[in-house]
């Protein structure tokens, strides 16, 4: 059996606050295996954001270990964190981030450029990517040329083009209308029924529904952790009880 993608032990994080410290984290434990689909939830100020940075080597904690894909990764330096984000986790966000004037495929590009992939197997790959997203026809249109579906279609091509053992999720349908979030949650499931791992943060039941797995934060720490009995078919109107 493989071992845990992601375990986390005794997870803490405070942040200066005036004259006093605020507590985001206040030991938390989460252990990931490969191939999972989980979904991170919580009110506001519960540490859903907070934990999120800390999977994503963005951030690291006041106390606790973190070992990601073999690594402990709470006492690197900033590049040697730099160096597991580029080569450990594709990012997918609410805003896209896309590089507003440059195209699609080379928006994709991005990640192998700083693992000396040479440039036409960038290329490639890139190409390959879009591809697998459905938007050969786009790959030369830059982000203002494309749709909000289209424009997360090409932000997950991007996560996905460096072949990172984790996707890493925030928001991913905040900013698209129903119809077309339902199509990227279609491409998580497919991505993830290949064999991608799979965090993901969301405030929406519905969106959380289609994991595999809820791990639920209030106050700092972690209230619930539970499979999602039945992925949710899309379409369907029901959610399962796990989620609510």
């Amino acid at each position: 059996m493989a071992d845990p993608l992601i375990v986390m032990q005794g997870i803490q994080k405070a942040f200066p606050l005036g004259d006093q410290v605020y507590v985001a984290l206040r030991g938390v434990d989460l252990v990931v295996e490969p191939g999972e689909y989980v979904a991170i939830m919580g009110p506001s100020g519960s540490g859903k954001s907070t934990l999120m940075s800390l999977i994503g080597c963005l951030d690291r904690p006041t106390a606790g270990t973190y070992q990601l894909a073999g690594t402990r990764v709470d006492a690197l330096d900033d590049d040697q964190l730099a160096g597991v984000r580029n080569q450990t986790i594709g990012f997918v966000f609410q805003n896209f981030f896309l590089l507003p004037n440059v195209p699609a495929v080379e928006n994709v590009e991005l990640p192998l450029l700083y693992t000396g992939v040479p440039p036409a197997e960038r290329r490639r790959r890139a190409r390959e990517a879009l591809e697998q997203m459905g938007l050969a026809h786009v790959m030369d249109h830059a982000p203002h040329q494309l749709s909000g579906g289209q424009q997360q279609r090409v932000a997950i091509a991007r996560a996905i083009v460096n072949r990172p053992p984790l996707i890493l999720a925030d928001e991913p349908t905040g900013a698209l209308d129903t119809k077309t979030s339902e199509e990227i949650l279609r491409l998580f499931e497919q991505l993830n029924d290949a064999g991608h791992t799979i965090v993901m943060v969301t405030h929406e039941p519905d969106v959380a529904a289609h994991a595999k797995r809820l791990v639920r934060l209030r106050d700092g720490l972690v209230e619930a952790d539970q499979a999602i009995a039945g992925r949710r078919v899309l379409g369907q109107e029901a959610v399962p009880d796990a989620v609510h």
